[in-house]
């Protein structure tokens, strides 16, 4: 056993401490967001909404994230990530305080719109930042302490969550989201001011390759979209799926999404770690992950047995710890050719997209086709997305395969 916790910490050894700080951001917004997998839930139950309500919210959720995608990757090339980091988490703060005083259709879905604009600016200079903390050999697992921060936060803000709702009702999220980004800000203006922080791996390219002629990185963001359609339901249709399905309590669910985050911050770690030894691409990676992940949909249609649910989240789980770590550390290892904010943006902009298709497409499903034959849709759109990391792979192959013939042809 002490054999075992030497090895999982050696894990971690050679990240640098603003990695670590950054983590520890992320960590402090993720707990509060505990709004976001209740979302649905709140407009449905707390606000009366229909279905077809609750996708169009979602589609103005997509859409605000999309902008702010964008807006963010266009800032932090202009003027920096810090301060894009710095707005984006006070703002948002605030924004999630204001969101429950809104109640009507219109103004909740505006609302969305603009908060997601703020909130989801951070991210490309989230991973700019990231990639300038690390060392070019430890990116995917700064990648990787990120996500256990994320996923830490999220084991302990559902089920907190769900405590709350129960107690003080769907209000005290709103203040918990907002009071957290606030709190995540005043560290970040601490301790990664540019005047303390130490840049690791500082890319400058003089003749940046523009990321609409990288045909291969298009590729990967369209396998990156309908994955993330595919995932997104998580935070949309399998938490009424669990309610209305298998009677689940709102305190049940966080508990169930909850054990999510918990698997990954024991775990992934040492996966990543393990995975990156064993030689394989990092496209690989990401089909063995899709599959799983793709899995744990189709298993819901075996059975009406509720242990179900707990086979269904650890086949995501598992697929979700390989998935994302490899596919940000592809995207981050990609911006090296061009302009890094432009190329996260676009990374960030392809699951906007899914949140924009995802949550509308899955609450339309439910309502006309049921959940059973909605996941087996979801399955159809997670093996196109497989189709599009295949072409991916034989791109890479090919392309690296022709640089090797002009290589020995000169020789």
């Amino acid at each position: 056993m002490k054999k075992f916790f030497k090895n999982y910490a050696a894990t971690f050894g050679g990240l640098s401490r603003e990695v670590w700080w950054l983590s520890l951001i992320t960590l402090i917004n993720r707990a509060g967001t505990m709004v976001i997998p209740f979302l649905s839930l709140y407009l449905k139950e707390g606000l009366g909404y229909s279905y077809s309500d609750v996708g169009l919210i979602m589609v103005f959720f997509g859409l605000g994230s999309v902008v702010g995608s964008k807006l963010g990757g266009y800032l932090t090339d202009r003027i920096g990530y810090f301060k894009v980091m710095q707005w984006s988490l006070f703002l948002t703060g605030i924004l999630f305080v204001l969101l429950q005083f809104v109640k009507t259709l219109n103004g909740f879905c505006a609302s969305i719109f603009v908060l997601m604009l703020i909130a989801d600016t951070f991210r490309p200079a989230m991973f700019v930042a990231l990639s300038s903390y690390s060392k070019p050999e430890n990116k995917t697992r700064s990648v990787t302490l990120i996500r256990l921060a994320i996923n830490l936060g999220f084991s302990a803000g559902p089920a907190v969550g769900g405590l709350i709702i129960t107690t003080l009702g769907y209000q005290g999220l709103f203040w918990v989201d907002g009071i957290t980004c606030v709190l995540a800000t005043l560290l970040l203006i601490n301790v990664l001011n540019p005047t303390k922080a130490r840049i690791l791996d500082e890319i400058k390219v003089e003749q940046p390759v523009s990321v609409y002629q990288d045909k291969p990185y298009w590729i990967f963001l369209v396998a990156m979209a309908l994955f993330g359609i595919v995932f997104l339901q998580y935070f949309s249709t399998i938490p009424l799926y669990y309610k209305e399905v298998h009677y689940l309590t709102e305190f049940e669910i966080g508990l169930l999404l909850g054990a999510n985050g918990f698997i990954i911050f024991l775990l992934e770690m040492p996966l990543v770690k393990w995975l990156e030894d064993s030689k394989q691409t990092k496209i690989s990676l990401m089909l063995i992950g899709g599959i799983l992940v793709t899995m744990s949909f189709i298993v819901l249609n075996m059975t009406g047995w509720v242990g179900i649910l707990l086979v269904g989240m650890f086949f995501m789980t598992i697929g979700e710890m390989i998935m994302f770590p490899f596919s940000n550390a592809y995207a981050m290892e990609s911006a090296k050719k061009g302009n890094q904010g432009q190329y996260m943006s676009w990374y960030s902009v392809a699951f906007s997209v899914a949140h924009v298709f995802g949550h509308y497409s899955g609450m339309h499903l439910i309502e006309e086709v049921g959940f059973d034959n909605t996941w087996y849709i979801i399955f159809g759109l997670s093996l196109l997305s497989g189709v599009f990391l295949c072409i991916l792979r034989s791109k890479t192959t090919n392309s690296q395969v022709f640089i090797s013939q002009k290589i020995d042809n000169f020789n």
